[in-house]
């Protein structure tokens, strides 16, 4: 197998019109899709017929708002998706593209499993990674808003079982300093394969014997894994909720965020997408071991394309989903403000321009004169990406099951903003 997947026209042609918009739930259930029964067939080692033209496509299109046609996005975004996948050798790719309170188009291509050839839908489950940073972010600063602490008070004085080592009353780290990698806490890891006989340290423990810094505060940009452990802890100690428990209820349950979990459960086992190593010199893809790690809180979570485009809604209508605010407008412009010019710059991997920079997380940007907010999330085996147009509510969620793909996930992110700022919204269409 190889990672050629601009020849397979004719099956995605097929596969596409096996399913139409709102019918079934595709990847979900236990229907009688079409697409489910050759996604069966192809497990059972089905290899002919439009399982062979499965090659690297699956649905697009298993989700519409209103179950309307999207117009041109499919046009001319799908090509895109396929040569992203290409380039970057991805096994596969859920995409969802969302403009204010809706989603207007959402699919899947490629295997989620290489070796039986299952196609990847709209439901598959990825790692999302980094992305939940920016969560964790939002129900650290409901704590904010309930009185709990300032950004810029010391985090050392509401520690009390243990400190941050190193840290001067002087120049001490702040809240802030940890939601903009500026705390010169370490980036730290502590990976423990899911399959082994290990498993993470708890939370306290860890942090009491890692919490210690490797530079003064705002000094220098190290992206750190271990601050927003400590920001998990912070959560717990705050509200009086398990992290876990509280994410769930002020978080993801607000959000419909129903797929997206610490611990998979067993119908969302049933859709993983297998993490993936692409191996060059073999032209095949090597499956990877699924990681734990000490600093779960930053990024050990589950969840599907559409659940991801719920989190953008939330942020698109600046921190309101469906009526329910997670955070006030106050604290969400702090939120998407570019919090130190001193260390404005290209993002991680490249992301975006000279006007990048850290808001409270999310990486925010100019772009012609527009706000746009992104962050990727990268754990070996799988890589996301999230990015929005704050001034035209229009956003890309991108999962994949392809190894450290972010340049070929932000190229692919910019191409579908373009696009759908090209389509004419509902109310402008003729």
């Amino acid at each position: 197998m190889t990672g050629k997947i601009l020849d397979i026209r004719p099956g995605l042609a097929i596969l596409r019109g096996s399913l139409k918009a709102g019918e079934g739930r595709p990847g979900g259930g236990r229907g009688g899709t079409d697409m489910e029964k050759i996604g069966r067939q192809s497990a059972r080692g089905n290899r002919t017929g439009a399982v062979c033209l499965a090659v690297f496509c699956a649905l697009l299109i298993s989700r519409l708002s209103g179950g309307q046609e999207p117009g041109n996005l499919s046009r001319d975004f799908e090509p895109e998706i396929l040569k992203a996948m290409s380039r970057g050798n991805i096994s596969s790719a859920a995409v969802a593209l969302v403009r204010g309170e809706k989603i207007v188009l959402a699919g899947a291509y490629g295997y989620s499993n290489a070796w039986a050839r299952t196609p990847a839908f709209a439901e598959t489950v990825y790692l999302i990674g980094s992305t939940f940073k920016t969560m964790s972010t939002f129900a650290l600063l409901q704590q904010m808003e309930l009185g709990k602490f300032k950004l810029d008070d010391s985090v050392n004085a509401y520690l009390a079982d243990f400190k941050i080592q190193g840290d001067l009353p002087s120049n001490p780290v702040t809240f802030r300093h940890l939601l903009t990698h500026t705390s010169g806490l370490p980036a730290d890891f502590g990976a423990c394969p899911v399959w082994s006989d290990h498993a993470p340290l708890p939370l306290e423990q860890y942090l009491r014997q890692s919490l210690r810094l490797q530079s003064p505060p705002l000094t220098t940009v190290i992206y750190s894994n271990l601050a927003y452990t400590l920001v998990a802890y912070l959560v717990e100690k705050f509200s009086g909720a398990p992290f876990r428990r509280y994410i769930q209820e002020n978080v993801l349950d607000p959000l419909e965020m129903k797929d997206t979990a610490f611990e998979p459960r067993p119908e969302m086992v049933e859709r993983l997408a297998i993490p993936y190593f692409f191996e060059a010199k073999a032209g095949r893809y090597v499956p990877v071991g699924w990681t734990k790690a000490n600093v779960w809180p930053a990024g050990i979570i589950y969840g599907t394309v559409i659940d991801q485009a719920h989190w953008l809604i939330a942020n698109l209508n600046r921190g309101v989903y469906k009526g329910k605010r997670l955070i006030g407008e106050a604290t969400f412009e702090e939120v998407m403000r570019r919090q130190y010019d001193r260390f404005a710059g290209p993002m991680h991997e490249g992301w975006l321009n000279e006007t990048t920079g850290y808001g409270l997380t999310w990486w925010v940007s100019k772009r012609g004169g527009e706000t746009v907010f992104a962050h990727s999330g990268s754990v070996t085996g799988y890589t996301a990406f999230l990015a929005g147009n704050l001034d035209r509510k229009t956003g890309v969620a991108i999962l994949t099951n392809g190894n450290r793909s972010h340049k070929h996930l932000f190229e692919l992110a910019l191409l579908g903003l373009d696009c759908l700022n090209r389509e004419p919204t509902a109310a402008n269409r003729p």
